[in-house]
């Protein structure tokens, strides 16, 4: 068969490339599509007032009639949170493992959608059927509990897509990661793997995550005289089993703080997940009925949150908890890239309200280091390479690592969101782009707010506005009232009075040479003052604020 005429797969990510979150990508085949994963990304700094960015699905819409459905590697938001909103746009069947899919359906239930998407509850070693491919679930460690890897069977050749993983021999719970499939895959021949990039630039192992449990019991050990608060990520049920076991051991209950918490455990609490002896658990209103030594509080804020639990107990502002001095606060997280800022912050508050804060070797990473993804490229020994999962530099990290194995350059791609990928066991190349992009959420509104209001925001925070307000007679062209400059976050106004009355001369000279003009239209009239006003400040103050001047129209 020549190459021409042998079938081909397409790798399109749709996100997860140069970013942390908003991972998605589309697999091609025939009329096939399916969709791995489907999450949101948290907002960068310069995203002001934005909650969070959702991936732009245009070219799903476009191929609505070939989509089979969406597959699921984990729970995490960066994974999952766009699910409702996609499905809103293009209504397909999801498959996910059970703690997955129940965190799935609790996002479904509040967007009124349970009812009308489709889902499907696969185990480890199930296969879902899907148009031209085959998903096939395997068991994987993660962060989180029935995190699975996916070989994607195409008439082109299997995909191996890891997800988030690491390799961990001694899990808290369940079993460790299927290597064993991972090897007979291996000796089939995989086309393409896509493996986690996170910790690419680590070397080593990652530590299993029952060594955070020798570090909480030495923590609790040495702190009995003290109450408890520690942060962590809801979705880490692990970590919350290893705090309710120390607590259970050193005889104190344990406080659920935080919705994102109450609503993870009490899905895990309910699957079976998470084992919690006699009545360990108590509500937050029950705290005041047991002495401080005797509680700890497992919390969510880890990274700085602003509205989490723990930062609204930092700024004296939660309803239940108040931070008093002895406290412990432990950080069981480690920042996330472009969250450190926050969560010094948060910390250096807590340290003012008199609590000693923990963050040394109180976290594990999920994620696979080098000798770990060194471990898998071993046994899978893939024709092609595709790094995912991670900013530019983990991607370039761990081509880097590809290469050192023996893998040829030319068979390593580092993508970027929305590059078509075609390959079959003979070639592979990028052979195209489809749209892809941020969609800002902000409140209820989704996309209603780009990238001209974010610069709008950005510019306001940076040099304040001016605001010129002028009253016009439209038959005589005159000045009737004003002009009045209000001005914010530009200048004090009481306390610049002198620079206040300059600029309104200098608006009025404006205002004078341009109604000279024998018919000055309005747009005329506003970009002369906007100019004037402008460079007058410029020169006095090296400041750029946004000037916006108002013309009311008067006949008299």
């Amino acid at each position: 068969m020549t190459t021409e005429n042998k079938e081909k797969v397409k790798i399109i990510p749709l996100g997860g490339l140069e970013t942390i979150g908003m991972n998605i990508t589309a697999f091609e085949c025939r009329d096939s599509i399916v969709i791995v994963d489907c999450g949101f990304a948290f907002p960068e700094d310069d995203m002001l007032g934005i909650d969070f960015v959702l991936p732009d699905i245009t070219y799903l819409k476009e191929n609505k009639e070939k989509v089979k459905g969406i597959v699921i590697t984990h729970g995490h938001e960066d994974h999952i949170g766009a699910i409702p909103y996609v499905e809103k746009e293009i209504n397909i069947p999801i498959y996910a493992t059970k703690l997955t899919m129940a965190i799935i359906d609790r996002k479904l239930e509040e967007n009124d959608l349970k009812g009308k998407v489709k889902r499907r509850v696969m185990k480890f070693g199930q296969s879902a059927n899907l148009g031209d491919f085959r998903v096939e679930f395997i068991k994987t460690n993660h962060s989180i509990q029935d995190a699975a890897a996916l070989a994607i069977h195409s008439p082109a050749g299997t995909i191996l897509h890891t997800g988030d993983f690491k390799v961990d021999y001694t899990p808290v719970n369940g079993e460790a990661i299927d290597l064993q499939r991972f090897g007979e895959l291996g000796k089939k021949g995989v086309l393409a793997l896509m493996c986690d990039s996170t910790n690419a630039e680590r070397s080593g192992f990652t530590l299993s995550e029952k060594t955070v449990g020798a570090t909480f019991d030495r923590i609790f050990r040495e702190h009995p005289h003290s109450r408890l608060i520690i942060a962590s990520f809801a979705s880490n049920v692990d970590r919350v089993q290893q705090i309710v076991n120390t607590a259970c051991k050193y005889g104190r209950k344990v406080c659920l703080e935080g919705r994102s918490m109450i609503n993870v455990v009490g899905i895990a609490a309910d699957l079976g997940y998470l084992d919690v002896c006699g009545d360990t658990l108590i509500d937050s209103d029950m705290l005041d009925r047991y002495p401080p030594e005797k509680t700890v509080l497992i919390t969510t804020g880890s990274q700085g949150e602003a509205m989490a639990a723990l930062s609204r107990m930092a700024a004296s502002i939660h309803k239940r908890v108040k931070i008093i001095p002895g406290d412990t606060i432990v950080f069981s997280s480690t920042p996330i890239p472009g969250n450190e800022k926050a969560v010094s912050y948060v910390i250096n508050e807590l340290n003012e309200l008199g609590a000693e804060v923990i963050f040394q070797d109180t976290h594990v990473s999920g994620h696979a280091c080098q000798e770990e993804i060194k471990l898998i490229y071993s046994l899978v020994r893939p024709r092609y390479a595709v790094p995912i999962h991670g900013e530019r530099r983990h991607l370039q990290a761990h081509a880097n690592l590809a290469e050192s194995l023996g893998m040829p350059r030319e068979r390593i791609f580092m993508l970027h969101s929305g590059d078509v990928l075609e390959m079959n066991d003979e070639e592979a190349a990028v052979v195209g782009k489809v749209p892809t992009g941020a969609i800002f959420v902000d409140g209820l509104g989704i996309g209603d707010v780009g990238n001209i209001v974010i610069r709008d925001r950005q510019k306001l925070s940076e040099e304040g506005i001016i605001i010129v307000v002028m009253t016009l007679d439209s038959a005589a062209k005159t000045v009737l009232a004003g002009p009045d400059i209000i001005s914010r976050g530009f200048v004090y106004v009481r306390e610049a009075e002198g620079l206040m009355e300059e600029a309104d001369e200098v608006v009025r000279e404006a205002l004078d040479r341009v109604l000279s003009e024998n018919s000055p239209d309005w747009n005329r009239i506003k970009t002369e003052v906007r100019d004037a006003l402008g460079e007058f400040v410029w020169k006095r103050m090296k400041r750029r604020p946004m000037i916006l001047p108002i013309l009311m129209e008067v006949e008299l």
